[in-house]
């Protein structure tokens, strides 16, 4: 990414895209609130609506069906906090779902999540027959990440909505990793609500989405002013909408590239392994996004891997979640099945559209360095 920092940490953040930064700096300059009615007003309101546009185009919505909000955690923390008696989720979720459902005070029923990081779809088909069958129509709700953070895993949304409309239930997914990384219809997903990041595919932090399917409803978790269709109380971001706008729009318009990074992915992935055969790529066989790879390398500390890349200049992540600066092991791993040893032992490495074969390299010759020493020994 420069001459001394090679960045690989893109499911974190994604560097912003200059037209999200030019979006910015341009609504910076117009000074009227979007919901007064004089000129001023209506100029920052056209830039509130054209970026509704922007997003909703990018993920197959309507752009009624777009509400604002400061970022995807937020949006998830709307949709738990309605009162639903029963939430069906997978520990495979972000915390940014599994810790608001924690809080809600209906039941959490535990979905099950196969060896490839993929909930299995009968599973969920006869807990959620059940759950509606307790609780009546629209009282259920099931939780589906689009694309996992950690490992990239793809879960079958679309077939996961079909079954629980079936039972009457209905389906949140949380999509901030897959949007501008695969192409994403939140009409063909069936989905009736979904959360959307803007940092993830170029926008800025500070700014996301919550899709609410026309005909659906939610209590405001943020009740104030009459903003976003009475579904978001506070005067909107009018900068951060305008690059998250901005930020989609190239996301749109950018799909040739998706074919480049999946190749680069697999070029990683193939040294990593020939360097350390008894490497451990999760989620291998699975449909994953094309830019993600969780890796996890017997007798490794993830902590000790991310020191050791940061030190010769490579941003990556853990696939476990630090929680003050310690890393443990990650959730996501465990309720794959994985042993704790291993899912102490996995980071993530994530590429984006201005990745190149030589950062590709240089990480692997970091890699290859680390495999060559003698490494603890892990128990069977």
């Amino acid at each position: 990414m420069t001459a001394s920092r090679t960045y690989l940490d893109w499911n974190a953040t994604a560097p912003l895209v200059p037209e999200a930064r030019g979006a910015i700096e341009r609504a910076l300059e117009v000074h009227g609130n979007p919901s007064s009615v004089h000129a001023d007003g209506r100029r920052a309101r056209a830039v509130v609506e054209t970026a509704r546009e922007q997003v909703a185009a990018l993920v197959g919505a309507q752009p009624s069906e777009v509400v604002f909000t400061s970022g995807a955690t937020e949006a998830c923390a709307t949709v738990l906090a309605a009162p639903w008696p029963a939430i069906l989720l997978a520990g495979i979720e972000h915390d940014a779902v599994l810790r608001p459902a924690e809080a809600a005070a209906g039941q959490i029923v535990q979905l099950a999540a196969g060896a490839n990081g993929a909930v299995e779809l009968a599973d969920l088909a006869e807990k959620v027959r059940v759950a509606a069958a307790q609780h009546g129509p629209h009282r259920v709700l099931v939780t589906l990440q689009l694309a996992n953070n950690e490992t990239g895993v793809l879960q079958p949304v679309a077939e996961a909505a079909a079954r629980a409309h079936e039972a009457g239930a209905l389906v949140f997914t949380d999509a901030a990793q897959a949007v501008g990384r695969i192409p994403v219809d939140f009409s063909a997903l069936g989905a009736d609500f979904m959360a959307l990041s803007a940092h993830k595919l170029g926008g800025p932090k500070g700014i996301g989405a919550l899709v609410v399917r026309d005909g659906r409803d939610l209590p405001a978790l943020i009740r104030g002013g009459g903003q976003e269709r009475r579904r978001r109380g506070g005067t909107e971001n009018v900068p951060g909408i305008a690059g998250f706008g901005a930020a989609a729009d190239v996301a749109r318009t950018s799909v040739a590239g998706r074919d480049r990074i999946a190749h680069l992915r697999d070029q990683l992935e193939a040294g990593l392994l020939d360097a350390a055969p008894d490497a451990h790529i999760i989620g291998r066989d699975a449909t994953r996004l094309p830019n993600t790879t969780c890796v996890a390398l017997p007798g490794q500390s993830a902590e000790t891997l991310l020191i050791r890349f940061d030190l010769a200049g490579i941003s990556v992540s853990a696939g476990a979640a630090c929680s003050a600066g310690k890393i443990g092991a990650s959730h996501v791993l465990m309720a794959m099945g994985l042993d704790e040893a291993t899912a102490r032992s996995a980071i993530r490495i994530s590429i984006g559209p201005t990745t190149t074969a030589h950062d590709i390299d240089r990480c692997l010759a970091v890699w290859r360095e680390i495999a060559a020493k003698p490494r603890a020994r892990t128990a069977a």
